[in-house]
């Protein structure tokens, strides 16, 4: 699989849903041998007919049509290093979109498409870009305070690939730490980590969000079921 698609290709995937107020996600798949290793965009309205895209995956026209009658693609946001892979071809389909990525992964996200911030310029108050603490600069995450409460979305931290797809997948996410048996904090992340604690405190503070609903991963399934269990798991295993 090359790093950046160069034309409209729409790879496996599931249907688009409605994971939240003004939130759509689809979980989709990267094709490797013996099975296909689960990844997952998220498009989220802002207000002004707007909308962010987390982590960008090529649908079918109906279901681009969905997330167009959301409100206009206006920012495209890579959240990490290796999440470049549909960026080009929606920002060809989308040119007047701002690209957004955290600092430390500004250049290799340069390498498929130019970086417009690095920093929150979504002009939203209900929804915020954040870099995570003790990445590097390397992950993000969009806190999404609205009626239903509090959605976070994450990128690689958190592994949640409760249900690979094929034998590869299965031994994939066991090596390397995503998620199989229950949320983990990926190995090849973990081994990354400039500052483990800062990490476990920033999952520490999201347990301790009154009004937390969902935690939405980009890799496996929506953690809607005890987030804040999950994340007290997760910060407990980088201490």
């Amino acid at each position: 699989m090359p790093a950046t698609l160069e034309k409209w290709e729409v790879q496996p995937h599931e249907q688009l849903v409605e994971a939240g107020d003004g939130i759509l996600t689809v979980a989709g798949d990267i094709p490797m041998p013996l099975g296909n290793f689960p990844r997952r965009m998220t498009v989220v309205r802002l207000q002004g007919g707007r909308t962010a895209i987390w982590s960008a995956i090529a649908l079918d026209e109906p279901e681009m049509q969905q997330i167009e009658a959301l409100g206009a693609p206006s920012f495209l946001i890579v959240p990490g290093d290796h999440h470049r892979l549909d960026a080009k071809i929606w920002l060809d389909r989308y040119p007047a979109a701002k690209v957004i990525a955290p600092p430390g992964a500004r250049a290799m996200v340069e390498e498929a498409v130019p970086v417009d911030a690095t920093h929150d310029i979504l002009d939203d108050p209900e929804v915020n870009f954040c870099v995570v603490p003790g990445t590097g600069q390397h992950e993000a995450f969009l806190h999404i305070r609205r009626a239903d409460g509090v959605t976070l979305v994450t990128n690689d931290i958190i592994g949640n690939v409760a249900h690979p797809h094929g034998i590869g997948a299965n031994i994939m996410g066991r090596l390397f730490s995503f998620g199989v048996t229950e949320p983990q904090v990926p190995r090849p992340v973990k081994r990354g980590l400039e500052d483990k604690t800062l990490l476990a405190a920033r999952f520490r503070a999201w347990a301790a969000e009154p009004e937390l609903k969902r935690i939405i991963v980009s890799h496996g399934d929506v953690l809607d079921e005890n987030p804040r269990e999950a994340l007290l798991k997760l910060a407990a295993s980088l201490d």
